[in-house]
């Protein structure tokens, strides 16, 4: 298992994260079975979304006596109403009772995540503040009770917009090809640009990303249903998502012992397989041009490191002085280019990367 370290933090994560929300027609018995591999096979980050007071019950007793090996991340109006079904809430009181409730069932006195839930509009982030629920998480944070703050969100302009008050540390987003390139359903919100521009800002800032929708709710697995009209493997999902800016994991769910065993295979499948190079051959303009950071490119016949290079200047045009130290401090840059054009000629995205390169140069001459 690869683990990230989280920027604002020593948390090491998990690349493989796990979603609990569909485990809620498994077996109490089958859930706690199910987090106990998970955390043996490496697996520990862990997203307790939709779930329900058995997925609770039964988390708590798999991590009895192994909490530390496991990171938490709850949900801020995500709630559970009188028939133990998922329900939104922005209502202060109803919120603080469903987190008393998880804590209670998760027999722990902290979470390692705290987000708020689900801001999608400008208004929904008013709303939360209005209503006192940022600042009660604020107070979890100042308290120890909860470790990091955070949001989940479908939206690059409110995520901007949250990220503005300079206290999140980690950020849920959907991530997949279909939504990146602008395919996919309402929840794919945001041009390719925006959407990278926010995942490189995230980076700069050392805001950390979690995945969700990897799979595009399973249409991307199914040819009949991808709007490429192509099957993808899960992973080749999982690796384009880990392979995009500030991603530390991403968080499918499961719903038993089965699905649990078959996510795992990714750990020990080799780069070809997860190789997501076929993207590049989809009939979408917008992919051209843009620079990934998937390094299908190499090996350089110089030895560049051409997707980092693409990165660290990304990141400095948005005004990352660090990632500039960190070109700077590079072996082999832009400069070391020959215009040999191997790159050109590998780029799945038709990136002109030889032009690129003389860009790149004269950009850090000059910064």
């Amino acid at each position: 298992m690869e683990y990230r370290k989280l920027p604002h933090g020593d948390e090491l994560i998990s690349v493989l994260g796990l979603g609990t929300g569909s485990l809620v027609e498994a077996s109490e018995e089958e859930i706690e079975q199910v987090i106990r591999l998970a955390i043996t096979s490496g697996i520990n980050f862990f997203d307790l979304c939709a779930g329900n007071k058995k997925v609770f019950r039964a988390f708590g007793k798999a991590i009895k006596n192994q909490r530390e090996k496991v990171y938490i991340q709850v949900h801020f109006g995500a709630v559970y109403n009188e028939k133990d079904e998922y329900a939104w809430s922005r209502d202060l009181a109803t919120i603080k009772n469903t987190f008393a409730y998880i804590l209670k069932e998760l027999d722990t006195d902290y979470v390692d995540f705290g987000f708020l839930h689900c801001v999608d509009e400008l208004d929904d982030f008013e709303e939360l503040k209005r209503n006192g629920v940022f600042d009660y998480l604020k107070d979890l944070k100042s308290q120890g009770v909860v470790h990091h703050i955070g949001l989940s969100s479908h939206t690059p302009s409110v995520a901007n917009a949250v990220i503005d008050t300079g206290l999140i540390d980690m950020m849920m987003f959907s991530i997949n090809p279909a939504y990146d390139y602008e395919y996919g359903d309402e929840l794919g919100i945001g041009s390719v640009k925006e959407r990278k521009d926010l995942f490189v800002r995230s980076e700069s800032l050392g805001i950390g990303i979690s995945v969700m929708k990897p799979f595009f709710g399973g249409k991307l697995l199914d040819e009949k249903q991808s709007p490429f009209k192509v099957k993808l493997t899960k992973n080749q999902c999982l690796q384009y998502a880990l392979d995009r800016p500030a991603v530390l994991t991403c968080v499918p769910g499961v719903r038993n012992l089965k699905d649990l065993k078959e996510l795992l295979s990714f750990i020990d499948t080799s780069p070809k397989e997860n190789d997501y190079a076929i993207i590049g051959t989809f009939k979408i303009n917008k992919l051209e041009n843009n620079c990934v950071y998937c390094n299908h490119c190499q090996p350089c016949p110089m030895g560049i490191d051409i997707g980092i290079v693409n990165k660290y200047y990304d990141l400095a045009t948005i005004g990352d002085d660090l990632a500039k130290s960190h070109y700077h401090k590079l072996k082999l840059n832009a400069t070391s280019c020959v215009q040999c054009g191997h790159c050109n000629s590998q780029c799945p995205f038709n990136v002109k990367q030889m032009q690129r390169m003389l860009e790149i140069a004269d950009y850090f001459s000059k910064n």
